[in-house]
């Protein structure tokens, strides 16, 4: 576990990492050249995920299971918001479904905390949770990543999927998601990418999103402008900061919407 710079988070927890590229939005991904400089310091858990080409850091498609990190939230003793997997996917396909059920296990276990998941795979995602085997959890926030229109499906499978909150991260927002669908979905992420080679948002995009939050009702927060230097654009919009969650249900988790 590290306590995270990530602003709508407060720590990250890696029980899994590597990944593979499934869309554009993975492109430029943070987590690959992490786990590169990892590996260059010799943290055995992210040998041998990333490889060179093109001159940049691509992912291998290996997965590593850290067995020994599932015990890491019990020893939190403070609450707090934690995303899992910043360093993969929890539901990627080589993700074996009995490991999910260790890391359910954990979050269940643990429910001072609570677990921000976020997918790029949200079939599989809906497949696992749906089928009645997993308990549901209120502390497990249940989310998927947009970057552009060509995805927004995503979200049509999260809203299949029995969650306690459901949220969509678009970031990086590589285009306009103007009408996407936000119906029972509690709560929108936007940012930019950040990095050497981040590609542009447009503010209109931002606003897109945002009038769409307040017509469903749905918690925006704006995570940043993004670009090469992401400190000098900032995260401010319309003269401010926009650091919206969702109401935390009452009930043990939201059911399929009607």
């Amino acid at each position: 576990m590290a306590e995270s710079s990530i602003e709508w988070t407060d720590a990250t927890w890696n029980p899994v990492a590597g990944c593979n590229v499934v869309s554009p939005g993975c492109t430029n991904c943070y987590a690959m050249r992490m786990a590169a400089r990892l590996e260059s310091m010799g943290v055995e858990k992210y040998r041998g995920l990333t490889r060179r080409r093109g001159g940049r850091i691509v992912w291998t498609g290996t997965i590593n299971l850290d067995w020994a990190a599932l015990e890491t939230p019990h020893s939190w003793k403070k609450p707090r918001r934690v995303f899992v997997n910043s360093m993969s996917d929890l539901f990627h396909e080589e993700v074996p479904e009995e490991f999910v059920r260790e890391v359910w296990q954990v979050m269940e276990e643990t429910r001072r905390h609570t677990y921000q998941i976020l997918t790029k795979r949200p079939d599989r995602m809906k497949d696992l949770l749906s089928n009645g085997s997993f308990p549901a959890l209120s502390n497990v926030w249940l989310g998927v990543s947009v970057e552009s229109a060509k995805f927004l499906s995503r979200i049509d499978s999260l809203r299949q999927t029995p969650a306690a909150i459901r949220f969509v991260s678009f970031e990086p927002l590589l285009e306009s998601v103007s009408g996407a669908d936000l119906t029972d979905i509690d709560w929108a992420i936007v940012g930019g990418e950040s990095g050497p080679k981040a590609r542009v948002i447009e503010p209109r995009w931002v606003d897109e999103i945002m009038d769409g939050c307040e017509d469903y009702g749905t918690a925006f927060f704006f995570k940043q402008w993004g670009g090469v230097n992401k400190k000098r654009t900032g995260r401010k919009l319309h003269g401010r900061t926009w650091d919206n969650y969702p109401t935390t249900p009452s009930s043990e988790c939201a059911q399929l919407p009607a």
